[in-house]
């Protein structure tokens, strides 16, 4: 049993990092530069580290069969704990004090391309 969830756990790994990796990729397409991969800062960790212009997106990836189950799968408080952590390492970097800092989603479905929602859950 231990070894099957163990397998569970590692495919489930392999497949976080691969859509990351189709995630930044839309984001550079889209004129935004990464700054990092799974940052851990205290508060959570932060799945891409974005930036266009002056503002600095922390981006949450997340791959299921719709957007309205991606949107859902990010609760209020690991919003907030996201939204502390980008604060944090906006802080911690002189070029990044005065970048506006903002709470994006990159929702992954199979056989679609990834959609990018800025301010995913602006409001909320």
């Amino acid at each position: 049993m231990n070894q099957v969830r163990a397998r569970r756990g590692l495919e489930a790994r392999r497949r976080g990092r691969a859509g990351e990796w189709r995630a930044a990729l839309w984001l550079m397409a889209k004129g935004y530069r990464i700054l990092g991969f799974r940052l851990k800062a205290a508060q959570a960790e932060i799945d891409l580290l974005a930036i266009r212009g002056r503002t600095l997106c922390i981006v949450e990836v997340k791959h299921r069969a719709d957007i309205a189950q991606a949107l859902e799968a990010v609760s209020a408080d690991q919003r907030d704990r996201l939204r502390r952590a980008g604060l944090a390492v906006a802080q911690g970097r002189p070029s990044l004090r005065t970048a506006v800092v903002r709470l994006d989603l990159i929702a992954l479905a199979p056989g679609r391309l990834p959609m990018h929602i800025p301010d995913a859950w602006k409001g909320a």
